[in-house]
């Protein structure tokens, strides 16, 4: 799993993503969004997104975690699926291009 800091807050980083990746392409759709908020504002958001690459028929998840319980946002994120076949899954790069819009959209705001 991939992990940086931000300057924003978990619910910001994820509304930046949410819009970002949704905005990528027609196919890409949120699966699903957890939020979890404690008393003391500390926060844990967790997202799931699908996508389908045409070029090589297949889909790919990507899960996005934006959480500040030990103080600073940590974003987390990993990639899965867009292979084929049954023996030999090959992904062909569609998990990894889709996890590249995570650093992508929050570039301007990654602090570590």
């Amino acid at each position: 799993m991939d992990t940086f800091a931000v300057s924003l807050s978990p619910s910001q980083a994820a509304g930046i993503l949410n819009g970002q990746i949704l905005g990528s392409a027609i196919s890409a759709t949120l699966v699903g969004t957890y939020t979890n908020h404690s008393p003391d504002g500390r926060e844990v958001v967790v997202s799931v997104y699908e996508k389908y690459f045409m070029r090589n028929s297949s889909r790919a998840s990507l899960c996005v975690i934006c959480e500040n319980v030990a103080g600073k946002t940590w974003v987390g994120f990993e990639g899965s699926g867009g292979g084929q076949g049954t023996l030999f899954k090959f992904d062909w790069g569609a998990a990894a291009s889709f996890t590249g819009v995570v650093r992508d959209a929050l570039a301007g705001y990654i602090i570590a």
